[in-house]
């Protein structure tokens, strides 16, 4: 995966993962853009989901990552946007797969549902993975909403 600048979003559940997720990125050499949140305060995941996805649209950053407490939140929200493929992965599996299969362009992970040596293992292989195309790549193409 070609990496511009990663970009960010948690709610206050996905907090401390998402500390985490920039070490993680700072010792891998990748930049980041962080849309919030800043702190373990509540607060309501789809604000900083939608700050993350115009940033995509926008050519802002590429890729993303999300965390919120069970990820599926932030999953949700992310994919209201036509061009974003944000998958959820709690594991190496799931997250090649969503790359290989699904070219996601967002990784979303449950911060309540995994440690950071997990995480670390998720982003390596969200990070190297790359999308196959062929049959694949038709089915993408199908993704937006008809009208």
């Amino acid at each position: 995966m070609e990496v511009k600048t990663v970009g960010l979003a948690c709610d206050h559940a996905g907090y401390a993962l998402k500390k985490f997720v920039i070490q993680y990125l700072e010792e891998h050499g990748y930049p980041y853009k962080d849309y919030g949140t800043y702190s373990d305060q509540s607060v309501d995941y789809p604000d900083f989901a939608h700050a993350l996805a115009e940033g995509i649209e926008s050519g802002e950053v590429y890729p993303g990552i999300a965390i919120c407490g069970s990820g599926e939140g932030m999953t949700m929200t992310l994919n209201k946007h036509q061009g974003l493929r944000a998958g959820l992965a709690w594991s190496i599996e799931i997250a090649h797969m969503i790359r290989q299969h699904n070219d996601a362009n967002v990784l979303v992970m449950p911060g309540r549902f995994i440690d950071n040596n997990t995480a670390s293992a998720i982003m390596n292989e969200f990070f190297k993975t790359t999308f196959e195309g062929g049959r694949h790549a038709r089915r993408i193409e199908n993704m937006p909403i008809r009208k």
